[in-house]
């Protein structure tokens, strides 16, 4: 009996079993059927409801094997769409997936790295995409791994990061260097895909273009939570570090900012993304984070998913969906145990025979339930989906709102924060007013006390004179006390003077006091008045906060109670004073003892004289001491600036930074001046040692001048040759090691007075040297023969274009000669506008020597012309190079419209020659404008003549171009005598020439800019310090010790015209 009961047990066990099986299996199906649905090969987006089918999945089974399970067996070395599709449905299943999906991803982050890698080396538009997307996802999982409080999708509260930050400085500085690099990824590969639409054909409304935008909405989502992080992490950086130390992150964040502003701005404006994500605001400006009110001004960026009120329409090979409600568990209430019982024996065994069994009617009757229920909860599970997204985005609105209302409370406590330091200073100022008062009172008792002290003694001097008086009556009864009389009388002469002379000194002592004390009282009744009126404005405002905001009303309640205590405390005081007023009365009777005691302390005084005396030679070596201190703290801390520049010398970082000559050669002349100031400040130190003043400020120069000469030196090594860099930096480090020595020997007393700088000056004498020798040689020029340069320049570019003109009246008397026709007539055409450009260049002469002659008379003043060459000999290089690209230009295209004449040239090269001429000019232009007066006639005329050139440059092109249309055969295409297989033919050898010319097309561009980079690269002059009359050329650049290039010179332009460079503007910068 035991047996039979329990097989229906067994039974059920194995049905359980096989249902969850099934189920399983019907799992994998689904995956299997949305995952290879998702991740295609045709470019086309992927479709919501297959991603959200696999997120559901990775909750349901807690993780994403099944995922990687299948993704693993894609070819993504074969598609590059392939590729970036899974790339795309992998970062919706890293934000969106189960918590455990972050785990399971890490084990294949080295399958990630290869794939990116493999992309990286294909010139494929979609491989390129795919690279930067694999690099953004493994920073996204290497981030999330180190960091396991932020989930991937990053939606985490404040309180969140700064706990993830801490409150060790270090670990917040590398958690935002840590974000910068993540937000960098983010925006790289938003750059890439949005240059790559305004590329090709592909716009937001085709699928070809959607496919590559479709990822960029959960860059939006990432990007806005990142820039908050950053920002948060910013400010609570500048209230720890100093803002030199964060310079570097403040740039970094602006240009990611201006970066992200852009992407979304130009997202916004996307027809696609207007019905899929409402895109946030960023300000206008970046966050000022050396203020730190400005975070109570900073909002949250809130992305908004809209609501999807289109239901998804089911494909036909779309499986059934998910059955939600198991069959084998649910159970009618009407039946009871013992019947659920008797079905599960059935179920397993059979109905008994010959018995009706009306079980087939229930099971229909609960299918046709089943049925309804899943309808039912399809639509109530639609409707729950609508309601959430309804909620999230009411969700994100408040949010937003309450980050507005935090910010109007961070505001509110700044300024309450305000008032209450203002009421606080207010205090402190009463405070100090009162104890000043009571000291007053005290001082003019003290004045009393010595004025009865005074009369005391003064009655006493009376008492001393009647006894001397009646010492001289019995000095006649007898002889033998004359003598003894005489001493007494002497004695009681000195002690006389010495008490007179005594209360003369106290007298006039308590007369300054009282003075001092009168005038004191003055000034502090003044203050008093002063702060009692500053006190009423402060009760105003006070009452008009207090009718503004509840708060304000608050802490004003929170001051009046203040000021109630303060109220009781002055009270406090004032008892505290009568009872000094008793204090004092008890004083003055004492005064009575001591006026017994008077002759006594006369001998006191001489004793306490002697005290004074050696106390003050105590304070002298004292004061020896304390300056000897100062004087070693000092070379401590020179040390350590030296120190701090030696170590840079090895640093990574300074590798890429780089310094000019010019900077290093003024660097090293300021460290000789230091050496000489630290040598008399040496001298005068021990001449007297009570005064170390003038070597510590000596001190002080000499050890940031000394390291800013090595760490320029090191900066220029960098960009000179290997024998100079290696000198230079050895120089550099013997220059530390000789200042470190002669500090050393500086701060022991044994060694302080043979101290020498000399090796130190040797040493910066070499370093000074070796800059001289790295100037650049065009600027060997001596500076009193510029001024006689620039007059020939001019003069050898006026007769560059006489002879020009002769040389075109040649060519056009030739060419009547020697052609006819059409010929004829473009030659002449074309001659008669290199004509016209030339008389207009020559005019441009005129007119730029003109108002350099006046630009020379009206900055000269007392100087000569030579001098303000020299004075101004970054502007007189820049004209003399823009005088010499004008002459080589005329010249150059005197040649090519020889050879076009001939037919041995090319009319390209005509054109060339033209566009170098306008570029030309306009240096010259540049040149001349940079010091003249805005208002001045002469530089209108100028402007008036470059304009004119430009209109001449124009007319040759363009004569150029119509005479080479005019004379180039163009055949007529026929192709009606050709077969089908002839002109598919034709069609495909047209498509290889086509292509061959846009790959030599490409080639040349590249050339081109090769050459102009070295062509740069050799013209450009590093740039100096300002001239000696204190201006600054606008032609100049400032030195840059940043890894960043910097553009080249344009007052150096070598004989060859150049271009203007313009580097190429970023996507987002």
């Amino acid at each position: 009996m035991n047996s039979i009961r329990q097989v229906p047990t067994r039974v059920k066990s194995r049905r359980t079993e096989a249902n969850l099986g099934a189920e399983r299996d019907h799992f994998d199906k689904q995956q299997l059927n949305s995952i290879s649905k998702a991740i295609t090969s045709t470019e086309t987006p992927v479709k919501e409801k297959h991603a959200r089918r696999i997120i559901l999945g990775t909750h349901r089974e807690k993780g994403a094997y099944t995922f990687w399970s299948y993704a693993l067996g894609f070819p993504l070395a074969s598609s590059s769409i392939l590729s970036w599709k899974f790339c795309h449905v992998l970062h919706k299943v890293l934000r969106d997936g189960h918590r455990n999906v972050l785990q399971d991803c890490m084990r294949h982050h080295s399958s990630l790295v290869e794939v990116g890698k493999m992309w990286a080396h294909l010139h494929d538009r979609y491989g390129q995409l795919v690279a930067l997307y694999t690099k953004l996802l493994c920073t996204k999982l290497e981030f999330h791994a180190k960091h396991t409080d932020i989930p991937p999708n990053l939606e985490v509260t404040d309180e969140v990061l700064e706990r993830t930050a801490g409150t060790d400085i270090n670990n917040v500085f590398q958690l935002t260097v840590e974000v910068f690099d993540y937000l960098d990824t983010e925006l790289r590969l938003a750059e890439t895909v949005i240059r790559q639409l305004n590329t090709s054909i592909a716009i937001s409304t085709l699928t070809s273009g959607q496919c590559r935008l479709a990822p960029l909405i959960q860059v939006i989502q990432d990007c806005s939570h990142l820039y908050h992080f950053t920002v948060k992490l910013l400010f609570k950086l500048h209230a720890c570090l100093p803002a030199d130390t964060l310079q570097g992150h403040r740039e970094r964040f602006h240009d990611q900012f201006h970066s992200l502003k852009t992407f979304f701005n130009r997202a916004r404006d996307m027809l696609y993304f207007k019905r899929l994500i409402q895109i946030p605001k960023l300000p206008d400006s970046p966050p000022n984070f050396l203020h730190a009110a400005s975070l109570a001004k900073h909002v949250k960026p809130v992305v908004v998913i809209p609501d999807e009120d289109e239901p998804e329409q089911q494909d036909d090979d779309d499986d059934d969906p998910e059955p939600l409600i198991e069959v084998s568990e649910v159970s009618t209430p009407s039946l009871q145990p013992q019947q659920q019982q008797l079905d599960i024996f059935d179920q397993a065994f059979g109905p008994p025979n010959g018995g009706f069994d009306d079980r087939d009617l229930q099971i229909e009757s609960l299918k046709r339930d089943l049925e309804l229920l899943r309808a039912e909860l399809e639509r109530v599970k639609a409707e729950a989906q609508r309601y959430i997204t309804q909620l999230k985005s009411q969700i994100n609105s408040l949010e937003a709102e309450l980050e507005e209302q935090r910010a109007q409370k961070q505001r509110a406590l700044v300024e309450n924060e305000q008032l209450r330091m203002e009421l606080e200073a207010t205090r402190r100022r009463n405070a100090d007013h009162e104890s000043l008062q009571t000291t007053f009172i005290e001082a003019e008792k003290r004045a009393q006390a010595t004025e009865q002290r005074y009369n005391k003694l003064k009655e006493k001097h009376t008492e001393l004179v009647a006894s001397h008086a009646e010492l001289l009556r019995k000095s006649a009864d007898t002889v033998k006390m004359l003598s003894v009389t005489q001493q007494t009388q002497e004695e009681v002469e000195r002690t006389k003077q010495q008490l007179s002379f005594e209360v003369d000194r106290i007298k006039q002592e308590a007369d300054m006091k009282l003075e001092e004390q009168k005038f004191e009282m003055e000034k502090l009744k003044r203050e008093l008045e002063e702060k009692m009126a500053e006190m009423v404005r402060i009760r105003a405002t006070l009452q008009s906060s207090e009718k503004t905001s509840e708060q304000v009303n608050s802490s004003m309640t929170a001051l009046q109670a203040e000021k109630e205590r303060l109220m009781r405390s002055v009270s406090e005081k004032e008892a505290e004073l009568s009872s000094l007023r008793q204090s004092a009365q008890l004083q003055q009777s004492s005064l009575q003892q001591e006026r017994e005691k008077s002759s006594r302390e006369l001998g006191e005084l001489q004793g306490k004289l002697q005290e004074k005396t050696s106390q003050e030679q105590q304070m002298k070596a004292k004061l020896l001491e304390e300056q000897f201190s100062l004087l070693q703290g000092t070379i401590t801390e020179a040390e350590n600036i030296i120190q701090d520049a030696v170590a840079k010398l090895d640093d990574p970082l300074h590798i890429r930074c780089t310094s000019s000559p010019d900077y290093l050669i003024s660097r090293a002349e300021a460290t000789l001046g230091s050496i000489d100031k630290v040598k008399k400040g040496h001298a005068d130190y021990l001449k007297n040692m009570g005064d170390a003043g003038g070597l510590l400020r000596a001190l002080t120069q000499f050890s940031h001048l000394t390291a800013d000469t090595i760490i320029n030196g090191s900066a220029t090594a960098h960009m000179a040759p290997t024998d100079h860099a290696d000198r230079l930096t050895e120089n550099c480090r013997g220059c530390a090691t000789e200042s470190l020595q002669y500090l050393k020997e500086l701060k022991s007393k044994t060694t302080l007075q043979r101290a020498d700088p000399a090796s130190i000056r040797v040493i910066i004498q070499k370093i000074l040297h070796l800059g001289q020798e790295l100037r650049p040689k065009g600027m060997d020029i001596r500076q009193d023969e510029l001024g006689d340069l620039v007059d020939k320049e001019m003069a050898a570019t006026s007769a560059a274009i006489e002879e020009a003109v002769r040389r075109i009246d040649e060519m056009m008397n030739q060419a009547r000669k020697d052609t006819t026709g059409i010929k004829l007539e473009v030659n002449e055409r074309i001659l008669f506008s290199c004509t016209d450009l030339m008389k207009a260049i020559r005019m441009l002469i005129i007119s730029s020597t003109d108002l350099q002659k006046e630009i020379v008379e009206g900055g000269r003043g007392a100087a000569t012309i030579k001098e303000f060459y020299a004075r101004n000999s970054r502007w007189t290089e820049g004209l003399i190079s823009a005088a010499k690209a004008v002459g080589w230009g005329a010249t150059e295209m005197v040649e090519s419209a020889d050879k076009v004449v001939l037919h041995t040239g090319k009319y390209e090269e005509l054109i060339v020659c033209s566009h170098e001429i306008a570029a030309s000019t306009a240096q010259l232009v540049a040149a001349s404008k940079v010091k003249a007066d805005r208002n001045s006639k002469k530089l209108s005329v100028l402007q008036q003549a470059s304009r004119h050139v430009n209109e001449m440059a124009a007319n040759v092109v363009a004569s150029t171009r119509t005479g080479q249309e005019h004379l180039e055969d163009k055949d007529t295409m026929d192709f009606s005598g050709m077969s089908l297989i002839k002109l598919r033919k034709e069609e495909m050898e047209s498509q290889v020439k086509v292509l061959e010319l846009e790959s030599q097309l490409e080639n040349e561009r590249l050339r081109l800019g090769e050459l102009r980079k070295k062509h740069y690269d050799l013209a450009g002059v590093p740039p100096e310090l300002p001239e000696g009359n204190g201006e600054t050329s606008s032609l100049v650049q400032p030195v840059s010790m940043s890894p960043k290039p910097t553009k080249p010179a344009l007052s150096k332009k070598p004989a060859l015209a150049q271009k203007p460079h313009i580097p190429p503007k970023s996507m987002f910068k």
